[in-house]
Order: structure tokens, then C-alpha cells, then sequence
């Protein structure tokens, strides 16, 4: 989902992403980079940065999932576009997008992985400046919808605020969708212990 709509819309419409993906796309504009390579290249740095604060089992699906990505990235580049050239307005094309980014990486976040780098990236932010994590994930889009400037026009760089606004929205709503809170489970060991010490007690 997340490459066919980074391929399919994206890609082909002007409209970018706030952090690896986002470089990714901005690397290709600029330097022809595809993002089939570039994307495990800066996933892997990032992880590698952010291994420690990681789990193996996070970071193992992670890496498996940014490979999954590349391999379906590719997969487009050789088949073309198969979605039609006129998607509607610049604000219709800016939530279709959203959609695929926000239920690919959902998806992937459900799962107990990370759809890219951005999160150790992030991780690594919070940690080292002690800031909230919310706020690393933001500095890291802004930044690069900044950089996105260099290719894209202002007024355009609007819609991709859109974008990354209502798909980190669907993720956290993909995420969580469905999902009960755990009940408190009862220590029945501390309850046992409990009940020794009352019958010693009482003996």
C-alpha cells in the first residue's frame, strides 16, 4: 500500500512526505536516486543509529519491512503507473495519498514494526534532546517539507502538509482500531503469598 501510493500519487503529482520517504522522494527529483535503493540505504542508517533503543523483534521486522518496500517500489517502477493521470483536485490527490500512506505504515505500526527509519530516527531525537517523541516526528517532516521547497512550489507544499497531517492521523487510527484495553491482570502469585502470611498469622 505505502509504495504503490508513494509511486502511484505521489511520485507523479507533486505531493511528498515529511521524512525518509519524503528524502526519498526529494533525492529522486533532484538526483534520479531511485527510491527502491535509497530507501533501505537511509532506513539502515537509521537503524543502525537507533539499534539500542530498539528491540531485536522491532527491529528485525523493520528492517524486513523497509526491504518488503523497496521490492514493491521496484515492482512499480517496471510496470508504470496504474492509476489514471487526473485524480481529481490537488487537495483530492493529497488525501488519496494520505490513504495509502496512512493504512500502508498503520499497517505495519499494528504489527509491532517500523514502515521505515523514521521512527529509530525519531527515538534517537527523543532520547539525546529528552524531547517528546511527537515533536522529533515533527522537526523531522517539517525539515524535510522544507527541503522539498527546492522542487516544489509553496502553494504546493500546502497540500503535502495535508498529507502529512490526515496520514499520520489514519495511522495512529489504523493502530489502534479494534483494540481493547488490556484488562488488570491479578497477580496470582502476590495473592498467594498474601494468603500464606494471613494463615501463618492467624495459625
Amino acid at each position: 500500500m505505502l509504495s504503490f501510493g508513494l509511486y502511484n500519487v505521489h511520485g507523479r503529482h507533486d505531493i511528498t512526505e515529511g521524512g525518509i520517504l519524503g528524502l526519498t522522494l526529494l533525492l529522486r527529483h533532484w538526483f534520479g536516486f531511485s527510491p527502491a535503493f535509497t530507501s533501505p540505504l537511509l532506513d539502515g542508517v537509521c537503524f543502525l543509529v537507533g539499534f539500542r533503543f530498539l528491540g531485536k523483534g522491532f527491529a528485525k521486522y523493520s528492517i524486513f519491512a523497509s526491504l518488503c518496500y523497496a521490492l514493491f517500489y521496484r515492482l512499480w517502477e517496471l510496470t508504470g503507473p496504474l492509476l489514471p493521470d487526473n485524480l481529481g483536485g490537488p487537495v483530492m490527490v493529497a488525501l488519496i495519498g494520505a490513504l495509502f500512506v496512512g493504512a500502508g505504515v498503520g499497517l505495519c505500526v499494528r504489527a509491532g514494526a517500523a514502515a521505515g527509519g523514521d521512527d529509530a530516527l525519531a527515538l534517537v531525537l527523543s532520547k539525546t534532546l529528552r524531547a517528546p517523541i511527537s515533536a522529533c516526528y515533527l522537526v523531522t517532516d517539517l525539515s524535510v517539507l522544507a527541503l522539498s521547497l527546492t522542487y516544489i512550489p509553496l502553494q504546493r507544499i500546502i497540500y503535502s502538509l495535508i498529507t502529512v497531517t490526515v496520514s499520520s492521523l489514519l495511522i495512529q487510527f489504523v493502530q489502534n482500531a479494534g483494540k481493547r484495553k488490556p484488562a488488570k491482570s491479578i497477580d496470582t502469585e502476590a495473592v498467594s503469598c498474601s494468603l500464606t502470611d494471613a494463615r501463618q498469622s492467624n495459625s
